[in-house]
Formats: structure tokens, sequence, C-alpha cells
């Protein structure tokens, strides 16, 4: 049973969580957490300082001896809104790859809340309806609309607690002033957010994070005193006690409760924010912000309050590492529908009817599958594939004229739910070199592919330019194909549909020599 870690270096704190799967599931071995302030600095200098550098190397030194003491078998350390905003962030990810030997993943606002939603709606009670997720972290705010477990809509604002503290509340306690431009600069973002997400008719709320932790327990504690005056007016103790238990179990805020806490923390210094219940003296430094952005937000879209859940970030990270592994899991279902809705967003985005192309990618699966003894690559290739020739001709949005060049950029750099950096350059890599030039490893394309890959994408384009060749008349129904693989040699029958298949034998034989070059076999084409 492997075991896997997840490490997640957000604006205010890095985290922590390792867990080993048991029955298709995932089971927490060990969590760890440390508010390391990263982001800090960046909001005001826009650099990383060497100190919030250090303290956060310190940090994940700790980490790693608990990942030697758990035994994981794979690591996938994430950094967000700080090191994405960061200009001196590759300073930073060199540090952490020299003291711990990890590779370190600066993902996007999107892909942050896509993780965190694949962590919720895959372990939250609740979850799999109609539901809004927030979370606000130190550097960003993502806001998601989920239905049965699917991403309707998504916003990545930049409303985290740590940055809206360092550009607007420089006082202590804040200013009329600090708090009306504040206010201001929220409500701009969340009219951008509202014209995205528009109304939002859910059944549930779910908030995630420190800043609605400390507000949902600021929440409780309000609600039940309030519940201590109701029982001197007649209540019985008994009725209150239940209340109270249920408010331990379940951390909930309502919305006016919200509105009546931040307005009054942001009247406080931050010693008597300290002192309110349920904030602490670690959250009063930068809650203000924060409180401010979830009042306006669910006035805004009319929602009743939210519901806490202590899932975040890593839990996503640890979803998808499960996904990927065992495809018997939820998880894997759900990431897989994310990545193919992202392919055709993709498609749709950039004028390419995927009717019109499915043929081509029905022929790359078939020859994925028939010929793997061949090719022997690994199995996420298959997607990768599939998403190539999907996307292959988004370059002709831009210019027909050396439209590989295009496609190569447009996918590697659009945000694909459920790719990584190094994914979308991979796919972006397969559908690149569909013209006349070959993958080299000193090509520009191949710089961000990782070198142990090199040899896979140089397969898998052979694998898709077969696929092409098969589809040289769209007019007419595509042709169908056998394969027989023999030690030396990979025969491919061709059964003509109307109009016969002198195009694409024709277009086959010419991927004879490059399919020899990779895989030292001949390839023959009869037409049956």
């Amino acid at each position: 049973m492997p075991t896997f870690a997840a490490i997640d270096i957000g604006s205010n704190s890095c985290r922590l969580a390792i867990a080993s799967v048991q029955q298709h599931r995932l089971k927490t071995l060990f969590e760890d957490r440390e508010v390391t302030r990263l982001g800090e600095s960046v909001f005001e200098t826009g650099v990383i300082s060497p100190e919030a550098m250090a303290n956060t190397i310190k940090t994940l030194k700790r980490f790693q001896r608990s990942v030697q003491a758990q035994v994981v078998d794979k690591v996938r350390v994430v950094a967000t809104s700080a090191v994405r905003d960061a200009r001196n962030s590759d300073a930073f990810k060199a540090w952490v790859k020299s003291a711990t030997g990890w590779n370190l993943e600066v993902i996007s606002g999107l892909e942050e809340g896509r993780l965190i939603h694949l962590g919720i709606v895959t372990h939250e009670p609740g979850a799999q309806g109609r539901c809004l997720l927030i979370d606000l972290g130190g550097g960003s705010c993502e806001v998601t609309i989920s239905d049965h477990g699917r991403i309707q809509e998504m916003v990545s604002l930049p409303l985290g607690a740590v940055r809206l503290q360092a550009e607007f509340l420089r006082n202590d306690p804040p200013s009329k002033e600090d708090v009306a431009r504040l206010r201001k600069f929220i409500d701009r973002e969340l009219g951008r957010a509202e014209r995205k997400l528009g109304q939002p008719k859910v059944s549930l709320v779910i908030a995630t994070s420190g800043t609605a932790a400390a507000l949902a327990e600021a929440s409780s504690a309000l609600a039940l005193g309030l519940e201590k005056k109701s029982t001197r007016a007649g209540i019985g103790k008994k009725a209150a006690k239940k209340v109270a238990a249920k408010r331990v179990e379940i951390l909930t805020a309502d919305t006016p409760s919200v509105r009546k806490i931040a307005d009054r923390l942001a009247k406080l210094n931050n010693a008597q924010r300290a002192a309110v219940a349920g904030i602490g003296p670690r959250r009063s430094e930068i809650i203000v912000g924060g409180a401010q952005v979830y009042a306006a937000l669910l006035e805004r879209m009319h929602l009743k309050g939210y519901r806490f859940s202590r899932l975040g970030l890593r839990d996503g990270i640890l979803a998808q590492m499960l996904a990927d592994t065992d495809v018997r899991t939820s998880a894997h279902r759900t990431m897989e529908a994310e990545r193919w809705e992202g392919v055709l967003e993709v498609c749709r985005r950039y004028g390419v009817d995927p009717r019109k192309v499915e043929p081509e990618r029905q022929h790359a699966v078939q020859l994925f599958d028939q010929l793997e003894a061949v090719h022997q690559l690994p199995t996420e290739y298959r997607l990768w594939i599939q998403a190539a020739a999907m996307m292959q001709e988004v370059g002709k949005y831009m210019n027909h004229q050396g439209h590989h060049r295009h496609t190569q950029y447009i996918i590697a750099n659009s945000e694909i739910f459920g790719f990584s950096p190094a994914q979308r350059a991979i796919v972006a890599a397969i559908a690149r070199y569909l013209g006349k030039s070959r993958p080299e490893a000193m090509d520009r394309p191949m710089r961000y592919v990782p070198v142990e890959e090199h040899a896979h994408v140089q397969s898998a384009v052979v694998l898709l330019r077969l696929a092409e060749a098969l589809n040289q008349d769209r007019a007419t129904v595509a042709v169908r194909v056998r394969t027989k693989v023999y030690p030396k040699r990979v025969v491919l029958e061709l059964i003509p549909a109307r109009g016969g298949a002198e195009l694409e034998l024709w277009s086959l034989k010419k991927e004879a020599g490059y399919f020899r070059e990779v895989f030292r076999r001949e390839l023959l084409i009869e037409v049956v």
C-alpha cells in the first residue's frame, strides 16, 4: 500500500499531510502545520524576504524528517499565491530543491481551487450535491460552484488575508480611511466574481482555511453568549447545552454574525482582537481583511452563512495522488471528468469542433492499446495522446501558417483543469510535432518537458502522427485499421471506407522511416 505526502506552501502557513492507501481510500497518518508568513514581504515589496525563505526552509526540513519517518513513497510540494507573485520565486524554488531534494510546483489560483474542490467532494459529507465552496487563504480567495461533484464555475480573487493586511491595513487599529479603501477594493473584486458566478442558488456553503475557522468559532461563541441570555429568560439549560454541543461538533457561521464580528474587529487593536473568543493571537494579526471579505461575499451573494470544513489544499493533493494511482476510486472518476471537460473547453474557446477530431482521437487510442508492446509508454500517456489529438488544431485560431507552433504555445499556457504545468508541457509537445519537425532535446518546447519524459514524448508523437495519417479525408467515413505485431515489424491493415484509402496509405508510408527510427521495427501498411 503506497504512502503519500502533500505539502502546501501557502502565503500564511505551510501544511503537511501524510496518508496511506487502504482499501482504495486514504487514511491520514500524520499532519503538521507552521505559520511562516511567506507572503507578507511579497505583498509589500514584490519579493520573498530572506527571513521568510529561511523560516520556510526550516519548516520544510522538519517536514522532511516526518516524511522519512513515515517511509513515504511519493511527495508532492505545491506553492500558491505568494510564490506565484514573487519576482524571486525561482531563487526560492532552487533553495527548496537544494535543501530537500523536492521539486516545488507553483500552481495557479484556479488549479488551487480545483484541488481544494477535489479534496472536499471526495471527503466532505453533503458536498456531493449543489454547493458553493469558499477558500480564503493568505494571498487569494477561490470561490467555486459545485454541482454533484463537478465544477460549474470558479473564480480566483486577490483577496487573501495576508495580502489585504499588507496592502491596506498599516495602522493598528485600522483607521476609518484604511477600512473604507479596503471595502472599496473588496467590492470591486466581488463585483468581478458576481459577473461570472451570478447569484448562486445552493443548498450548502462550505468554507475552508484559518479565517473561516476563526470566524465560525467567534460566531459560535457569540451565539453561546446569546444562549446564556435565553436561558436566563426561561429556556431550559438542557436545550442550551444541546445547541452548544452541536456547535462544537460542526462549526458554522451565519451571515449576520459574520458581519457583526467583522465590523467589531475593524475597530479593535491587535491585542483586543486576540482576546476575542475564537480569534487567538496568531490569527488576530491578519483577521480584519479576511473577515470583511467573508461578510461582503455572503451578503452580496445572498447566502445565509457557511459550514466550516477542515479540509483544504493538502487533502486535494492527496486525493489527486490517489486518483493517479488507483482507477477504482471516486476521485479518479472526478479527476478524469474534470480533465476531459478542460480539454473540451479549450477546443470550444479556439473554434475546434470536437466531433471533427473525434475519429483521430479514436485511432490514437486504438493504436496506443494495440501497440502497447511496441511503445511501452506509461498508462497516463493514453490520456495525454487523446488530449493532444483533440487540441492539435487550436493554433489555427491564431494563424493557419505554422499553426503547430501556436498550438504548442496555447496548450502549454492555458489553464486546463487537472493538468499540471509539466503535464501541459508534455501534451503541448506531442501536439507540436505533427508537422515536418521532430522533437529534439534542445528545442524550446522540449525544455519545459522533464528530461526523463523526452523518450516517451517521442514515442507518443509517432503514435499520434499515425492516427493523423489515418484521417486524411474527413469528408468520408474514417478508414478502419487492424494491427499485427511481430518481433521485427508491425503491420497495419487498412479497411477502406467510401472513397478508398489511397491518401491514408500514402501518408502512413511517409511515417514508416520515423517509426523505424523510434521503435526499431519496420512498419508495413496493407490495404485489405
